[in-house]
């Protein structure tokens, strides 16, 4: 059997991520792979919990800081109830979003200090760390549009402004620069179609270890 294999997709707000996750997960299944689609703040039954807190409600309902403290609890519940089992079991698990949307939301645009960031993500991770980041990159003003002709009531983070945004997007440039062997920054302007296809050529070569 197959080992497990860690996919992470990333990028700022409407870049397209959840359409092409899925799109993902359907070609490997096609390919005979066992899949588990999963997303952050979220995943298991206590995570979603506390995405619901997270992604509505007032900008200033949370600081950064206390945002960075839910996410981690959501994430940690995430990886033991769901991430850790299905990598155990062989499965590819594609995750939307992952630890390095919290090194840019409330890390970079949100001024959490960096070494906090790192701590908390060390205490939560522990040795788990993606074996493929997916950085999806659009201009802020595309992506910003896309993200509000979807009423799915979970504006507040896409409500923070284009200055907040702008910094999300230099922030996901820095991590893909920083870790070239882990991350692959996708061109996320032009048809699904054309994107699936952009992706398709970084995983493929990973499924040969997988």
């Amino acid at each position: 059997m197959p080992g497990g294999l860690f996919i992470t997709f990333e990028g700022g707000e409407g870049t397209g991520k959840s359409t092409q996750a899925a799109r993902l997960a359907a070609r490997l299944r096609g390919a005979g792979r066992q899949v588990i689609v999963t997303r952050e703040p979220g995943g298991s039954p206590g995570a979603e919990a506390i995405r619901n807190l997270l992604v509505a409600g007032d900008i200033d309902r949370w600081s950064p800081l206390t945002e960075a403290l839910l996410v981690n609890a959501a994430r940690r519940d995430h990886i033991e109830r769901i991430i850790g089992p299905a990598l155990g079991a062989g499965a590819v698990v594609i995750c939307d979003r992952f630890a390095d949307s919290t090194r840019a939301y409330q890390g970079v645009a949100g001024g959490v200090p960096a070494d906090v960031i790192a701590a908390l993500e060390t205490a939560v991770l522990g040795p788990l760390s993606p074996d493929l980041t997916l950085i999806l990159d659009l201009p802020v003003a595309a992506g910003l549009a896309r993200a509000a002709s979807r009423a799915t009531g979970e504006g507040r983070f896409e409500a923070k402004g284009e200055a907040f945004h702008a910094r999300l997007s230099e922030a996901f440039l820095r991590i893909a620069a920083a870790e070239p062997d882990r991350c692959a920054l996708i061109d996320a302007v032009g048809e699904p179609d054309a994107v699936e296809t952009r992706i398709w050529s970084h995983v493929a070569p990973r499924l040969v270890h997988g």
